[in-house]
């Protein structure tokens, strides 16, 4: 307050010789403004704003403070992550464990303190060369440059620009590029809003709420060009264009470019194109894609970068496929199958789900109305232009899939595991007639997830002292994860107590937080808080709420249930967390179904549901609970890694044999439910 006192008075003193008096006040979102008034008038006119952001002076010693933030590097290196908790351990929680946000909040006198803290210091100084000594490596410099596209990535919680396995997939992508030091670019879009927050309501409706993120508080920055101009790139859309600028993520020692629809140069709807992740109709998908795939590419041609490979993540990127082929013809005057087989020849496309509704599709009208000009530029009929999204080319009531767009565009494609690679050669049989799906030439890479992320703390410091320095760049060497054998069954399950203390400690703010906001009654607020016990056997559930997810199984027999929640040698508690999406009602309706059962007597406390799961959330269950359980409609778990997150940090596995657990589960390691079907119905 002292502050904003003192420049109320700066600005009154200066501009009073101007004849002109100025307020400055708190905004909304916690910026200063200035508002002008005209002497004598009693009142103001036309507001003029002007933005004054406030910007934190770091001293000289700990410059290293800022490098780091600006780098998620940090998020997959604990000592980094310790380092800036240290800081200010309470602002350190209230930033969202957002380095950018907490030097902006940490005090001249902290600042003071922490340049005078000789462990501070060394601590700084060793992560520092630890990161100088990362980014020095740089990939062969005849390496094959690789550009991934993406419509989201799961990066860390601060970056709202991911929803789910696909964005968690691909930021975990980056990461792991990174380790390897391969030459790989990404290329996505910078949603202002994200993907929405979940809140519950009194009877356990699923509430979006969709809150901005700001923009200062995240370690992005401008991508300018030779004259220090904002690059931007334009699309031509139906009577009229749209620009959108770039920003640039460093993740490690990769580049992620995301580009931003909301500015000033756009109409008011247009702005919208990247306000939201998933969000809107068809249209204001088509919109986005559209973005993705024609701007990235066009992006990449802005800062003359010029990949060898592009990679397809889901179909969302399909376009960068006729753009690329646009530009072929266009350039060097080259007939389209020409541009198409080398548009092929250099492309890789990953589906991601044998679910159809995972699969965008439009219809030829809204293709006709946004780029009716792409068939001409590409000198063949609209028929063929349309045919290359369908099954079959010339079945005019077909819509447009872009997964059938990316596969008649790549010359490699694959599933994400070995029955996803099988469901998705019978899912695309119908492009290849007169072949076998076995024929099909499309394969399978069972996906990973990227072990500086999820293994917690506490094991990663312990493999680094048992499997030595190595272990880290080396991580697929069994011979290393064979030392664990070496360790005391007492130290294996110390950890393990420890990491579920920190989950309990976790759930239990975090529950009273949530269910005091809802108006849960305080004698149900109690019961659950009091009953929740890390000593005995904990399962965890979390994940997207769709109906395939069959999370209403465990509640089928509830007398059974509760005997087993309830049994008094060995009782059993469950925590649920989890989204669905805002226009998946089925979905919404199972989370306030558990809510339901979460209050009657026999179940509180033993069964919880933790609101706005994210990866901050993930990463606490997948560390801290005994059991992970899957029990989705086989074969629609396409891969399902959070299973593999929970196995990292010492966590067994209840899963359908679907996924990567068809692949990796092994007798007395965890638990398979049989692939014979008992029922008819799959709901049951």
């Amino acid at each position: 307050e002292s502050f904003v006192e003192n420049y109320r008075k700066a600005w009154s003193i200066a501009l009073e010789k101007v004849g002109t008096r100025f307020e400055l006040f708190r905004g909304k979102q916690q910026q200063f403004k200035l508002r002008e008034y005209i002497p004598g008038t009693g009142r103001d006119t036309e507001p003029k704003w002007k933005k004054v952001l406030v910007k934190a002076e770091i001293p000289p010693k700990l410059k290293g403070l800022f490098e780091l933030s600006r780098n998620l590097w940090w998020t997959w290196n604990c000592d980094a992550e310790a380092l800036f908790g240290y800081t200010d351990p309470e602002k350190w929680q209230d930033s969202g464990q957002n380095p950018v946000a907490l030097l902006e909040m940490l005090t001249l006198d902290r600042y003071k303190e922490l340049v005078k803290d000789r462990h501070f210091i060394e601590m700084l100084n060793a992560v520092l060369s630890r990161f100088h000594n990362y980014m020095d490596k740089k990939p062969a410099k005849d390496a094959a440059l690789i550009s991934y596209f993406s419509m989201e990535y799961g990066l860390h919680e601060s970056m709202k620009i991911y929803s789910g396995g696909l964005g968690i997939l691909a930021g975990d992508y980056l990461k792991q590029a990174s380790d390897s030091n391969l030459n790989l670019i990404g290329v996505g879009l910078m949603y202002r809003y994200g993907y929405f927050s979940q809140r519950l309501a009194a009877h356990g409706e699923q509430i979006a709420e969709y809150i901005p993120q700001r923009f200062t508080h995240l370690p992005i920055q401008p991508v300018r060009d030779e004259d220090g101009n904002w690059v931007k790139i334009s699309i031509a859309l139906p009577g009229r264009s749209i620009m959108a600028k770039a920003w640039k993520l460093e993740i490690g020692r990769i580049s992620l470019y995301l580009l931003d629809a909301d500015i000033s140069d756009n109409q008011p709807k247009d702005r919208t194109i990247t306000h939201q992740l998933y969000g809107g109709d068809n249209e204001h998908r088509l919109k986005q894609e559209l973005l993705l795939g024609v701007g990235g590419i066009r992006l990449l041609e802005a800062l003359n970068i010029r990949p060898e490979v592009y990679h397809c993540n889901e179909g969302h990127a399909a376009f960068i496929g006729i753009e690329r082929m646009r530009r072929l013809i266009e350039n060097r005057i080259i007939s389209f199958s020409m541009a198409k087989e080398i548009v092929r020849s250099s492309t890789l496309f990953t589906t991601h789900t044998p679910v159809p509704a995972g699969h965008d599709s439009f219809s030829e009208d809204l293709l006709r109305a946004y780029i009716p000009h792409y068939a001409a530029r590409l000198n063949i009929s609209w028929e063929e232009f349309i045919g290359l999204g369908r099954m079959n080319t010339f079945n005019a009531s077909e819509a447009f899939s872009m997964s059938v767009l990316a596969v008649n565009l790549s010359q490699e494609v694959n599933g994400v595991s070995k029955i996803h690679g099988v469901e998705s050669r019978k899912m695309f049989a119908g492009m290849f007639p007169g072949y076998f799906p076995r024929e099909i030439n499309i394969g399978h890479v069972t996906n990973g997830v990227h072990y500086g992320t999820w293994a917690s703390r506490i094991w990663r410091n312990l493999f680094r002292e048992t499997f030595g320095d190595d272990f880290y760049d080396n991580q697929s060497d069994q011979s290393y994860w064979q030392k664990i054998y070496d360790l005391p069954d007492k130290m294996i399950w110390n950890v393990r107590k420890e990491l579920k203390k920190e989950l309990f400690d976790f759930l239990r703010k975090r529950l009273a937080t949530d269910m005091t906001r809802r108006q849960e009654a305080p004698q149900h607020i109690i019961n659950t808080i009091e009953k929740l016990d890390e000593n005995i056997l904990t399962i965890g559930f979390a994940r997207r709420f769709a109906t395939y997810k069959r999370a209403q199984l465990l509640f089928m027999n509830e007398e059974k249930l509760s005997a087993i929640i309830n049994n008094e040698k060995r009782p059993v508690q469950f925590i649920f967390a989890g989204k669905a999406h805002p226009n998946d009602k089925a979905g919404q309706d199972l989370i306030s179904h558990i809510i339901e059962m979460s209050r009657k007597p026999e179940f509180q406390g033993r069964i919880v549901f933790l609101e706005n799961y994210d990866m901050h959330v993930a990463r606490k269950l997948v560390q801290g609970v005994d059991i992970w359980l899957n029990t989705p409609t086989r074969p629609l778990e396409a891969s399902g890694t959070s299973g593999m997150k929970a196995i990292m940090n010492g966590v067994l596995n209840f899963s359908v044999l679907d996924g990567w657990w068809a692949e990796g589960f092994k007798n007395n390691a965890g638990w398979a439910i049989s692939e014979e079907r008992t029922f008819d119905n799959q709901q049951f």
